[in-house]
């Protein structure tokens, strides 16, 4: 038998059905793929597993989820207890913004309750973080929260940050909507990349107020949108980071009405207790240096319990 047939059967067999199944797998895998590899199982076996609607596992089913479910239940479990005999590590994966300037004040508070600890870093943009942590290759993402987390995916709310819109001062802009009154905007606009929250936020606010300005200039951090107004390219969209917007040359602009970004960690599972110490450090630093943008969400195993789907 397969090992990974066996895998994708306890998953149907726990979730009561396929589909349900693909919801909750630790890893991406499509519908299609997951029905082939359970009927391969059942052809190397010679017996049906489950009727399929309404959802009933059969006397072969029930016996083979006997066997092989101690060893699923359990695989998490050992995970743990092998890695506590190591050093306690945690891999993150953040905006490089995140990484460099923030997350180093965390992460020194930690290392006095933990001075052992090995940290792994990775930066990356939104849906390569949401993919890294599904596949496991991180522990935990630091991204702004699209929408509700995935099957699986358990969701702290740290922080919310209001959009703003940069203009050279040049411009002699009293507000943001001065740019679109009279008609579509002139200026170039600068971005992220369509997929980052940012960009689907400011794109939503211009679309109920029936504005179409599109992306002429895609900027691969904040940093960079900042620069670029700074040297005249255009008008950029960002968030309010204070160290990241400000620059002699560049205006701030509020933009009322528009949908905040809200800043959330990510991580699959029960939350380990190093874990949990992060979080609650992470709370700490936001509390103290953005009180206004502190969310009041409550880390796992600590009070009440975060978002999930």
């Amino acid at each position: 038998m397969n090992i990974h047939h066996l895998e994708l059967f306890y998953y149907v067999a726990r979730h009561r059905g396929i589909s349900r199944a693909v919801r909750h797998m630790p890893y991406g895998i499509q519908q299609p793929a997951m029905s082939a590899q359970i009927l391969r199982l059942e052809e190397d076996l010679g017996v049906k597993l489950f009727e399929r609607q309404p959802f009933r596992l059969t006397e072969a089913g029930q016996e083979l989820l006997a066997f092989i479910r101690p060893f699923f239940d359990n695989l998490d479990a050992v995970g743990v207890r092998l890695r506590s005999r190591l050093a306690p590590q945690l891999r993150i994966g953040a905006s490089e913004v995140v990484l460099r300037d923030y997350l180093p004040v965390v992460t020194q508070r930690l290392r006095k309750l933990h001075p052992d600890l090995r940290l792994g870093l990775r930066s990356g943009f939104q849906p390569e973080l949401e993919a890294w942590l599904a596949e496991r290759e991180i522990d935990l993402a630091v991204v702004p929260l699209r929408s509700r987390p995935v099957a699986g995916v358990q969701a702290l709310k740290l922080m919310q940050l209001p959009l703003v819109l940069l203009t050279p001062r040049r411009l002699k802009l009293a507000t943001a909507e001065e740019l679109w009154r009279s008609g579509p905007p002139r200026p170039a606009l600068i971005s992220l990349p369509a997929t980052e929250t940012l960009s689907i936020l400011f794109q939503k606010g211009l679309k109920r107020r029936g504005v179409t300005w599109p992306v002429a200039i895609e900027a691969s951090s904040m940093e960079l949108i900042t620069r670029y107004v700074a040297n005249g390219d255009g008008v950029g969209v960002s968030v309010m980071v204070p160290h990241v917007v400000r620059h002699p040359r560049v205006k701030l602009l509020p933009l009322d009405g528009f949908a905040p970004v809200e800043v959330a960690a990510l991580w699959t599972g029960e939350p380990s207790p190093l874990l949990q110490a992060l979080l609650v450090e992470a709370q700490r630093y936001i509390r103290e240096n953005w009180p206004d943008a502190a969310l009041p969400d409550e880390v796992p195993g600590r009070g009440r319990k975060a978002a999930s789907s």
